[in-house]
């Protein structure tokens, strides 16, 4: 190690601060030279390490007795589905890659969540999203969109796996920071999982995948840091995806977990060789010896340090039981996959690299990861002062329109509220066979488990506009619209991963943003009893162009998970039949409060959270899963963006049926009533002789039922008046997203 040693300024070039550098060399007991303290400035990024979040992230509920390990144990969360199987699921984020490079950073951001799940053993059965950009009026937006849409659906196609869910969202706070999270579901036998684990001193360490190249490179570092303009210059930090040596490694990985010839395995995805060596040697308490020389690569005389640090694709670390290599190397060899040994696990807590037969590297494993001694901060934040404009926010200052249909006519043209098939048709939703939800749309995705009379559900959802104008109460407005979808679709909410993407920590308005977000998840995931089984945090997410810092709205992306026993039991959104009658369960007000009729209509981007009651939101679900059982509803559908019209009309565009709305409360504007956004509310469609046992059962739960019409055979007739033939609606709302996009 004759290198020149670094100072506090190649430290702070890397991404650390001057009080970090000296706890480096603290946890040395030397001064680190530059391939050492470069390992420490990616283990300590911000994107390895949550080190100003995981003070916070400790409070969310992590227990639960469907749970098979708790949150940060493993790869992902793990999840008792009966029937002696486990499902593992987790989501993450891909921004800035993906802004800087839409189709590879949206490919690997697939890749890398599918890793995240097989190398537990379990294979993946379904893909999810959620997505945010900016305004679609400049071309670089719209090329944003179609190269994310592109690389998802390029990545999971080739793969195998199908998307079955997502959502996507508009707004100018991503103008220049989109969002990319990317949720994977798999399923194992209970008992057959693989741990990121290496124990034993003298097993061996294998490498296996795709050669390492210089792609990647500090890109932790780079998700960890604003971007700027001159962000496109840190190209190299975006990886490249390959999906069919993928599909080799998951096929691979799942043959050689039916033996028990290794120890651990872990993907390499942020950070790379050395997150992976450091995070499996630092949870055994053991410590690896590492030659470099001996890891593939596609490009010559690569550096120690671009070595370690590489993001490249479709790569694995794995730890083989000794005497057992070659059995490892059978299996690898089968699938065309290249596997080399590369070092042995060791006693000494430590990681040593070696290069030309020189040690280039010997850094103590606990202090690199999650937990061991990577700093830990609680950063000041203070109430942003954009919430005073919302408190001034005065609704009765608000003209109620007189043309209910023009309203309706104006919000079908946001691209929030029109239908998303434009990219949902671009994914592969039918391979392998699952997806329940093909000729039933619901709430939430519905995916059969073979040999098995149960379904997985899931779905992310988040409104990042109401976690704006309040972060306790928008988180838990993030959770229960999760859990409703899923108890809508006739499923039970188990558990969720999170996605929580905001600004930059270090402002004190934004960690306003996030800690009280982290509050208001907590109390609803204690209230609906879904533990949180892990997650991302993405921090800034924000852009400083001419001077000007913009963060993202807080976007807490909620990925839950539900089971359901007998899939025959699912529930669809669409009316089925003409002459059914239309209920609206669940609290009627004259809420318009950030809501998209208020920003569309009415240009105010300025107004409270709608509203919004746990324990009310809590009864309504409680009924409407008593209501499901019963088998009373023919269609349940929650109202959520766009309000009441836009959940009649996608509930009657799927068979092609109208609707007739004849009943305003009294003391309620009809803007409200109709465009608002208020929660907890739900709409059933049922036959009229069930109408009476459905209200006996609202009124048990203390839930508000309101009939409010009827399903017809083709038009929509509000108030008396005709709205025109459903297919005239379904059309715009078909296509509206492909227009803003130039299609």
């Amino acid at each position: 190690m004759s290198q020149q040693l670094p100072n506090v300024e190649t430290a702070i070039q890397l991404g650390l601060t001057a009080d970090e550098f000296e706890l480096v060399k603290k946890h040395m007991g030397r001064q680190p030279n530059f391939t050492e303290l470069s390992i420490f400035s990616v283990m300590w990024s911000e994107h390895c390490s949550y080190k100003n979040s995981i003070k916070y992230l400790k409070t969310l509920p992590r227990k639960g007795e469907k749970l098979l390990v708790e949150a940060g144990e493993e790869n992902a969360g793990l999840v008792d589905i009966g029937g002696g199987m486990a499902c593992a699921f987790k989501i993450e984020s891909h921004n800035h890659p993906s802004f800087i490079e839409p189709f590879q950073g949206a490919a690997t951001g697939v890749g890398g969540i599918h890793r995240d799940i097989f190398t537990m053993g379990a294979r993946p059965i379904a893909a999810l999203n959620s997505l945010r950009f900016g305004k679609l009026n400049t071309s670089k937006m719209r090329r944003l969109v179609a190269g994310v849409v592109d690389g998802i659906s390029s990545y999971g196609n080739c793969f195998g796996v199908p998307t079955v869910a997502g959502e996507t969202y508009f707004h100018p706070s991503y103008d220049q920071n989109i969002l990319v999270n990317a949720m994977s579901v798999g399923i194992v036998e209970v008992g057959k999982t693989l741990s990121a684990t290496a124990d034993g001193p003298g097993n061996s360490v294998f490498i296996v995948g795709s050669a390492t190249g210089k792609d990647g490179i500090h890109g932790a570092t780079f998700a960890s840091a604003d971007l700027t303009e001159e962000s496109s210059e840190d190209l190299p930090s975006v990886q490249v995806g390959d999906p069919f040596q993928e599909k080799l490694l998951l096929e691979a990985s799942l043959e050689l977990a039916k033996t028990d010839a290794i120890i651990g395995m872990q993907d390499m995805g942020a950070a790379g060789i050395i997150c992976s060596t450091s995070e499996m040697s630092a949870k055994s308490k053991t410590g690896m010896k590492i030659d470099l020389d001996k890891v593939p690569t596609r490009q010559a005389n690569m550096k120690d340090w671009e070595i370690l640090l590489s993001e490249s694709q479709e790569r694995m670390l794995v730890v083989v039981k000794k005497g057992r290599e070659q059995e490892v190397l059978d299996i690898f060899d089968k699938w065309d996959l290249e596997c080399k040994e590369i070092g042995e696990i060791t006693d000494t807590q430590h990681l040593e690299f070696y290069q030309n037969g020189e040690l280039c590297a010997h850094v103590p494993c606990e202090p690199l990861v999650l937990g061991g001694g990577a700093p830990v901060y609680d950063r000041e934040y203070e109430r942003p002062t954009y919430l005073d404009k919302i408190d001034k926010f005065d609704a009765s200052k608000v003209d109620e329109p007189n043309n209910l249909m023009h309203v309706a006519k104006k919000l079908l043209e946001s691209p929030n509220i029109a239908s998303k098939k434009w990219i949902s048709e671009q994914y592969d939703s039918m391979v392998r066979l699952n997806n329940a939800n093909t000729n039933m749309p619901s709430d939430a995705a519905i995916i059969r488990l073979k040999d098995s009379s149960k379904a997985l559900l899931a779905t992310t959802d988040c409104n990042s506009n109401y976690v704006y104008a309040d972060p306790e109460k928008g988180a838990m407005i993030a959770v229960s619209e999760a859990a409703r979808n899923i108890v809508c679709s006739g499923g039970e909410p188990v558990a969720i991963t999170n996605c929580l993407n905001f600004g930059n920590p270090y402002s004190p308005e934004v960690y306003y943003q996030f800690v009280n977000a982290i509050k208001g998840m907590g109390a609803a995931c204690e209230k609906f009893e879904t533990p949180v089984t892990g997650g991302n945090v993405s921090f800034y997410n924000q852009s400083n162009i001419d001077g000007n810092t913009v963060p993202v709205q807080p976007t807490p992306t909620i990925g839950m998970l539900g089971i359901m026993e007998d899939v025959e039991n699912r529930m669809g959104l669409a009316f089925q039949n003409e002459g059914d009658v239309i209920v609206l369960l669940g609290p009627i007000n004259n809420c318009i409060n950030s809501s998209e009729y208020l920003r569309i209509i009415h240009k105010e981007n300025y107004s409270p959270a709608p509203y919004f009651d746990l324990e009310m939101e809590y009864q309504v679900q409680r009924c409407i899963s008593k209501l499901i059982t019963e088998k009373l509803p023919t269609s349940v559908h929650d109202v959520s963006d766009g309000g009441l019209f836009f959940n009649l009309l996608e509930s009657g565009m799927v068979n092609k049926l109208g609707f007739e709305l004849n009943v305003f409360p009294k003391r309620i504007r009809k803007d409200a009533f109709l465009f608002g956004e208020g929660q907890s509310r739900v709409v059933i469609s049922l036959s009229k002789e069930k109408l009476e046992t459905l209200q006996n059962i609202a009124e048990t739960f203390g839930v508000d039922s309101l009939v409010i019409g009827e399903v017809k055979e083709r038009n929509i007739v509000i108030n008396k008046k005709d709205f025109g033939a459903v297919n005239k609606w379904k059309y715009s709302f078909d296509h509206r997203l492909g227009e803003l996009l130039g299609e």
